[in-house]
């Protein structure tokens, strides 16, 4: 059997042309593909306003450190309250929300279901109990420095309040594309003495000091 030598390299030319430009071209078919991320750390999309805290995106880890061996990290959800900001005023900004204890999970069944276990004969819970009520956090300064601001507020657990500041950085602001409601984001953390707010069990074998991290969006409800 014959081969015609020259439509053989016709052919071979035309196929590396074709594999060579879909190549080229694979690069921009990603790049149209890939959608832009709505939020960004822009202050100059934050619209004044009350805004809502978003439940589904909001959460504050705890971290205490356990036996001295290593740290062990639970989650608070459920996040709920309000935001005031005017962008022409930024340390006038009000913040409001509340984190329902009960809603605590650790990675340990066991011992989320401690941390909300009835107190034993008649005495008090070990942690929080079965029906304890939310904590709240209430502001009442806040002192802006850039994209960073020192929030310092009433902190309120077990019936117990006091004073504390977090440490709060701007993250994002922008459209949620699944809503359209305006969103800013917000991290923050602080370190508390839980012997302050009478949640003593274990001390000092679990720490005292507990570490806060908090990460909260907040969805605009109105304008000013």
């Amino acid at each position: 059997m014959s081969v015609d030598l020259r439509n053989l390299a016709l052919a071979a030319a035309a196929a590396g042309t074709l594999v060579t430009g879909s190549i080229a071209l694979a690069p921009a078919l990603f790049a149209q593909a890939a959608p832009e991320v709505p939020g960004a750390p822009d202050p100059e999309r934050i619209t004044g306003g009350t805004y809502m805290a978003d439940p589904a995106h909001s959460l504050v880890e705890f971290e205490v450190n356990h036996f001295g061996f290593n740290e062990y990290f639970g989650i608070f959800g459920d996040v709920e309250g309000t935001l005031m900001l005017d962008p022409a005023d930024p340390a006038s900004a009000k913040v409001d929300v509340t984190i329902p204890i009960a809603s605590v999970t650790t990675a340990s069944k066991g011992l989320t279901d401690h941390l909300l276990r009835p107190a034993k004969d008649g005495g008090s819970p070990d942690f929080f109990g079965p029906e304890p009520a939310p904590a709240r956090f209430v502001s009442t300064a806040v002192t802006v420095d850039g994209m960073t601001a020192e929030i310092t507020g009433d902190l309120t657990i077990n019936g117990i309040t006091n004073e504390v500041t977090l440490e709060a950085e701007f993250t994002g602001a922008g459209i949620n594309p699944m809503n359209k409601k305006e969103t800013v984001g917000f991290e923050a953390e602080t370190t508390i003495m839980r012997s302050d707010f009478n949640v003593n069990y274990g001390i000092p074998l679990v720490s005292d000091e507990v570490e806060l991290e908090i990460s909260v969006a907040f969805e605009k409800a109105s304008g000013m």
